[in-house]
C-alpha cells in the first residue's frame, strides 16, 4: 500500500488540545529511543520528524495523519531526559497525562524500548500506568540492528513476560527497515 504521513497539528500546551474523530495511536518512549527516526522511516522521509544528537528534541504532541488509512500517529515528548528544567518536564508530563486520559479515540500506545538495554524503571512505570488505564500497549524494541540476536531475543522474552503479552515485542530498526511492514500491520489492527 502506498501510504503517506503528514504533520497535521503540533500542540505545546493543554489548552491547545482538541478532539479528533479519527483513531489515534500514540508513540511514547524515553528520550533518545528513536521515536523521530521511527516516524521518518514509516514516512519514507528523513526530515518529517526532527532528529537531534541531543535527546529531548520532541517537546510537543505531534499529530501525524496516515493516509489513506485515516488514523493519527501522535508522537509524545520523550521522557526521562534531565537536561531541561523541572518546570519544563512537569509541563510535558501534565500535557501527556491530559492527552492520554482525555483522547477518546486513543486506541493504543506504541511504547518504544531501546533494544540495547535491560528493562528500565521508567519504562516499567509507563507500561504499568497504561495497562492500569486499560490502554493497549504495543511494545517495540528500537535499534534492533545494534545488539547481538541472542541478546535481542532474551530482551524480547523479558518484555513479553513483564507485559504478559501473547506475542513477542516487535524488533524494529529505522536504519535497516527491520520490522517496518509488521509494525504497519499492527498499527492497522489497532486503528480499526
Amino acid at each position: 500500500m502506498n501510504r503517506t504521513i503528514e504533520l497535521v497539528k503540533t500542540i505545546y500546551e493543554i489548552k491547545q488540545l482538541e478532539t479528533f474523530e479519527e483513531p489515534q495511536i500514540a508513540l511514547a518512549g524515553r528520550s533518545n529511543v528513536g521515536k523521530s527516526s521511527l516516524v521518518n522511516r514509516l514516512a519514507g522521509r528523513k526530515q518529517l520528524a526532527k532528529i537531534s544528537s541531543k535527546p529531548g528534541k520532541t517537546r510537543s504532541l505531534n499529530y501525524y495523519k496516515v493516509n489513506p488509512d485515516g488514523y493519527f500517529l501522535v508522537d509524545l515528548p520523550g521522557y526521562g531526559y534531565a537536561k531541561c528544567s523541572k518546570t519544563e518536564r512537569d509541563k510535558w508530563a501534565k500535557l501527556i497525562e491530559r492527552y492520554i486520559t482525555t483522547a477518546e479515540q486513543l486506541k493504543a500506545v506504541v511504547v518504544l524500548l531501546d533494544s540495547r538495554i535491560p528493562p528500565q524503571k521508567i519504562d516499567l512505570e509507563l507500561t504499568s500506568y497504561l495497562r492500569s488505564m486499560g490502554i493497549p500497549v504495543i511494545p517495540v524494541l528500537t535499534k534492533a540492528d545494534k545488539p547481538k540476536q541472542r541478546d535481542l531475543a532474551k530482551l524480547q522474552g523479558q518484555w513479553k513476560d513483564i507485559l504478559q503479552h501473547d506475542r513477542l515485542p516487535l524488533a524494529f530498526s529505522s536504519k535497516t527497515g527491520r520490522g517496518e511492514e509488521k509494525l504497519w500491520d499492527i498499527l492497522g489492527e489497532y486503528a480499526r
